[in-house]
């Protein structure tokens, strides 16, 4: 990797903020007081999943408000218009609503409304997390009645439908590095439909549920990276495999130094905004299971090696006192005092390594 300059990242060192939905109420409801509540946690900017959860009919008078606040605050604001994957977009009928029953029309109306008020960079995926649902099948990668290259296809459609309105607006729809999806899928994606229309939300943690070092990760995506999530976490030996909870960053498996090193270099301008859990669960990794295997075809037996190396670390912190049992993760209390928690402790863990960098590339 390239020697990392210290003076260019202390110059454009990325900003930490929060996902607002995720963000625990303060004393004001509603994308304002989310606004409000950052601010006073001392961070740089939030990070709304929904173009709704800033106006619930995308009324321009109330995203103008919300714009002004951000601005008022000296705060990032970055938003999501969806899932663009057709086999999931049942899911969010709300869109289609505002499409008048079609529901790319309801995206472009979200484009639009966000380029009106200087929102060029759209968080988007492909899926969501099915609670309750067996084993691997909480991925929708794992979908028998849906195979997952005919997902993959269908959203490449999409995204090449959209890529006009994209154009016009300059904007782009980043997709999330979500917990079905891969590093080197999404990849692919961006180079097929364009760069210029799209690229990648980087969600650290998530790619070790596609058993993917979050370093090596970083490296493919880094080119493409517009958006983030931020979260970390502990890998836990399981009878099915491998276990992931979410921990605070800087408690869990990831090597941020590493993960911030390559963001720094390669794309010193995307927000860093963290994602604290709302409820406590654990992400699967069937890695003793052929038709798991099976399912990653671009997974290398070193890159799972990695994976299975940072659970045994892990677990040897556990023996040692220095990281929490899997029980433990799994029975804390997941109250809005410990979401601001997660959320403020990671913020400093960030803000210190991103100096910690610095420091390095000094050298």
């Amino acid at each position: 990797m390239s020697t990392v300059n210290a003076s260019t990242i202390l110059r454009t060192s990325p900003k930490v903020g929060v996902d607002g939905r995720k963000l625990p109420e303060g004393a004001e409801p509603g994308g304002l007081g989310r606004l409000r509540h950052a601010a006073e946690l001392g961070l740089d900017g939030v990070f709304f999943r929904s173009m709704f959860e800033m106006s619930e009919t995308l009324d321009p008078g109330e995203l103008r408000e919300v714009r002004a606040l951000a601005d008022e605050l000296g705060l990032y604001l970055e938003a999501g218009v969806g899932k663009v994957n057709p086999y999931a977009t049942p899911e969010t009928p709300e869109i289609r609503i505002l499409g008048d029953g079609d529901y790319l029309r309801g995206m472009e109306r979200m484009i639009r409304a966000a380029a009106d008020i200087g929102i060029h960079e759209l968080w988007t995926g492909t899926a969501n997390y099915k609670f309750g649902l067996p084993g691997y099948f909480v991925f929708d990668r794992f979908r028998t009645d849906a195979p997952w290259p005919d997902q993959l296809t269908a959203t490449v459609k999409v995204l090449k439908s959209l890529a006009p309105v994209l154009n016009a607006t300059g904007s782009h729809l980043n997709l999330e590095t979500h917990e079905e999806i891969t590093s080197f899928e999404l990849v692919r994606i961006v180079e097929e439909v364009g760069p210029d229309t799209v690229g990648i939300t980087f969600d650290i943690g998530n790619v070790l549920v596609r058993a993917e070092d979050p370093v090596q990760a970083a490296q493919r995506v880094a080119p493409y990276v517009r958006m983030s999530h931020v979260k970390d976490a502990g890998l836990y030996f399981t009878d099915f495999g491998i276990g992931h909870q979410l921990v605070p960053v800087g408690q869990g498996v990831i090597d941020w130094e590493g993960v911030f090193g390559v963001l720094c270099l390669e794309a010193p301008h995307v927000n860093l905004s963290i994602e604290n859990p709302q409820l406590r669960f654990e992400m699967p990794l069937h890695i003793y299971d052929p038709t798991w295997r099976a399912a990653h075809p671009d997974l290398t037996t070193d890159e799972l090696a990695a994976i299975v190396q940072m659970t045994v670390a892990h677990e040897s912190r556990i023996r040692n006192g220095l990281a929490p049992t899997r029980q433990q993760v799994y029975a804390a209390p997941c109250e809005s005092e410990d979401q601001l928690a997660f959320i403020t402790e990671s913020a400093a863990f960030i803000r210190e390594t991103l100096a910690k960098v610095a420091g390095r590339g000094d050298g």
